[in-house]
């Protein structure tokens, strides 16, 4: 699946859920589950039925930031958005330009020694590329430290041209996200768990199904095509490292909720295939050669994924299985992108134990 699937501009979801209309809430979406290339349409609230006691969920506690402020270059507007902080204080960051929608369209990054004026006389100085792949991303150093700060103070969630209106940032947080230590968090929302109210944790917890904590900030999205994933801070607790590790043992499945999850734990597994607690930077790109060592399954949002992205649900169910997920999602008008509906992926059962298709029904 080398391509880069196109969706039609109608099937972008534009408001969440909850807006849709009187009664909604979050888990108001559709759930397409996958077992290989079975393929079942359910509701999000049937989720739980679809899980069994002993399954472990990986869920990313990573707060989303207000992460876009308003900026000029001269006298031309501009919007930053913050999106990777560095150990040295330095921030990676994406200029865009406004497109008198509320929204932004993509701007060339750079050049060296570029000065952005932003609220309350702060300065944002590019430096250099984040990496040697593009100029989309800079490290920038800001002569306000407390970049944190001005983003409570100024800043806004990151949106983009297919939804219809601004929206608070509690509307970009998810169930699952707690204060960081020292304040940081992600430039964008880790979506796949967005569907989750604690209504529905309390209904999996109550049928057995566990959850393990860990975190990864994620950067901006708004990738260029074939753009590989850059490095992203993560944090997989002694905690957590146990439970997966205890549900290995047991032979149980262990579920991510989300690409960031599965980044994260995939870069805490040791070469004998024990979870370990850790924490730093992962530049990871899981791929079908590489495969997946510790998840046996994928809860995902449904976007227009890049290639890394693809490469890493091949991974985890093999090319048939997402080929024929994507075609079902598409024939049966699932809404897209981060307020959209979600793609549960299953592990193929042995034959001989459990047929896959008692989860699909």
């Amino acid at each position: 699946m080398t391509t880069i699937v196109r969706v039609p501009e109608e099937r972008s979801a534009r408001v969440p859920a909850e807006q849709r209309g009187p009664g909604r809430d979050r888990d108001s979406v559709r759930l397409l589950v996958s077992c290989g290339t079975e393929v079942s349409h359910h509701a999000f609230v049937e989720l739980p039925r679809r899980l069994r006691a002993g399954d472990l969920l990986l869920v990313n506690t990573s707060p989303t930031l207000a992460a876009a402020v308003d900026g000029r270059i001269g006298h031309a507007r501009v919007v930053v958005h913050f999106s990777t902080r560095g150990d040295d204080g330095r921030w990676a960051v994406e200029l865009r330009d406004p497109d008198g929608r509320g929204t932004t369209r993509a701007r060339a990054g750079g050049p060296a020694g570029t000065e952005v004026r932003l609220a309350g006389d702060v300065r944002l100085v590019l430096e250099e590329p984040l990496t040697p792949y593009g100029s989309r991303l800079w490290w920038g150093r800001v002569s306000d430290p407390d970049v944190l700060g001005l983003l409570r103070r100024h800043g806004r969630p990151i949106r983009y041209s297919y939804t219809r209106r601004d929206q608070p940032l509690s509307v970009y947080q998810t169930v699952f996200a707690l204060p960081s230590a020292d304040g940081g968090g992600s430039a964008e929302m880790p979506s796949a768990a967005r569907p989750f109210t604690a209504r529905l944790v309390a209904e999996l917890v109550s049928r057995g199904v566990q959850f393990a904590p860990i975190t990864l900030h994620t950067g901006v999205a708004s990738a260029e095509a074939h753009e590989p994933p850059y490095p992203e801070r993560y944090e997989v607790p002694e905690a957590s490292a146990r439970l997966i590790n205890a549900a290995r043992a047991g032979g149980r499945r262990i579920l991510a909720v989300g690409t960031t999850a599965v980044r994260a734990v995939e870069s805490a597994v040791d070469a004998g295939g024990v979870v370990r607690a850790r924490k730093g930077w992962t530049d990871l790109v899981v791929t079908p050669e590489r495969g997946v060592r510790v998840v046996d399954g994928l809860l995902t949002g449904l976007h227009e994924p890049e290639a890394s992205h693809l490469l890493m649900l091949e991974a985890i169910a093999g090319r048939a299985a997402i080929e024929r997920g994507y075609g079902e999602a598409l024939s049966g008008l699932y809404l897209w992108h981060e307020f959209g509906d979600v793609h549960l992926i299953l592990p193929e059962e042995d034959p001989h134990t459990e047929r896959c298709s008692s989860n699909c029904r």
